[in-house]
């Protein structure tokens, strides 16, 4: 496997490379020419997440691809990924920082677009599913294009539950998202999702949420665009400190709203 962490500098990203995103992006432990050995490319969102991130790394023995970590908060985040990668050297770790915040959406497009495995996915960085999970999920891929994980059908595991009230809230929300998309599944919001690089690739380009509400948008484009998706219970434990807040729940609604009702505007 490729040691991406033994190779450190601070490189200028292009600002056209994640469609615009962010200028003045830097990108440390960069990306060299793919391993054949690298199977999977793991996305993992890190906004203002210097407290937590150690976790995640805590539950990594092992991963045969590499973690794509996208900070673009104002904490320390990305200098803690960088030290922890210094004592880790059989991982392959990349770390994206951006001067300004792209949103969670946002670090999602960025990471899977600098992704360079045929297997690609993303994770919450508070470690709430395990890798051990995530490469189960990477392994249904060989019969679906997307697979997302579900706290909410039959065969998943919830070690620690959300409270009642957040439980109430994301019910809600998953009915919304149902009759307003004609969506089917049970869980567009966990944070926990694989692709085929060459599907997602695909409907990269045409996503216009940069919020909470991009997992909605990128499932039911993939769905339009007719690839196979498929939901897997998973194991999954609350860890608290949600990054939504009521304010983004009203924004997650509106931006949808807007990609609903005008599907093809830019």
């Amino acid at each position: 496997m490729a040691i991406l962490a033994q190779r450190y500098r601070i490189a200028p990203l292009s600002p056209g490379d994640f469609f615009g995103l962010a200028e003045g992006s830097t990108e440390l432990l960069p990306a060299m020419p793919c391993s054949p050995d690298i199977r999977y490319s793991l996305v993992i969102p890190a906004y203002n997440e210097e407290k937590r991130i150690a976790c995640l790394f805590e539950s990594v023995t092992q991963f045969d691809g590499e973690l794509i970590f996208v900070c673009d908060g104002n904490d320390r985040t990305a200098d803690v990924v960088e030290t922890i990668a210094q004592s880790r050297p059989a991982l392959s770790i990349r770390c994206l920082r951006f001067s300004t915040r792209l949103g969670k959406g946002g670090g999602v497009i960025a990471g899977l677009t600098a992704a360079q495995a045929p297997l690609v996915g993303y994770v919450d960085a508070d470690a709430s599913t395990g890798i051990d999970e995530m490469c189960r999920l990477f392994g249904h891929l060989s019969s679906s294009d997307a697979v997302i994980g579900s706290r909410w059908v039959p065969g998943s595991t919830l070690a620690i539950r959300q409270g009642w009230l957040r439980r109430l809230e994301s019910r809600g929300f998953n009915l919304i998202i149902r009759l307003l998309f004609g969506l089917s599944f049970h869980d567009t919001q966990c944070g926990a999702k694989v692709f085929k690089k060459s599907a997602v690739d695909a409907v990269l380009p045409h996503l216009r949420a940069r919020g909470f509400e991009f997992d909605v948008e990128l499932i039911w484009r993939m769905a339009r665009a007719g690839y196979r998706i498929e939901e897997v219970p998973i194991a999954w434990q609350n860890k608290g400190d949600s990054r939504v807040r009521k304010g983004d729940m009203i924004r997650m609604l509106t931006g949808l709203l807007k990609v609903r009702l005008h599907p093809d505007t830019p």
